[in-house]
């Protein structure tokens, strides 16, 4: 019969070899995609995702001044 002390050991070796697997499946080359496949085009989307608030911005205030003007010329022709 197989005493307590040779199958605790026995787990500490499968849980240590269980743990060296897993560690070493971690540490493969990662894919690639093939050399012919051009890169996905993202500077632009980047441009645009910060250009497109800043263009809202100077619209609405190119809307925001003309309506000051309207009013200050309103002003003005009151008596």
């Amino acid at each position: 019969m197989a005493s307590a002390l040779s199958i605790a050991s026995r787990a500490r070796r499968a849980a240590l070899a269980s743990a060296a697997l897993i560690a070493l499946a971690g540490c493969r080359e990662p894919e690639h995609e093939p050399p012919g496949t051009p890169p996905e085009p993202q500077a632009g989307q980047l441009r645009d995702a910060i250009q497109d608030p800043l263009d809202r911005a100077q619209a609405v205030e190119g809307a925001l001044q003309e309506a000051d003007a309207r009013r200050r010329d309103q002003l003005a022709d009151t008596p």
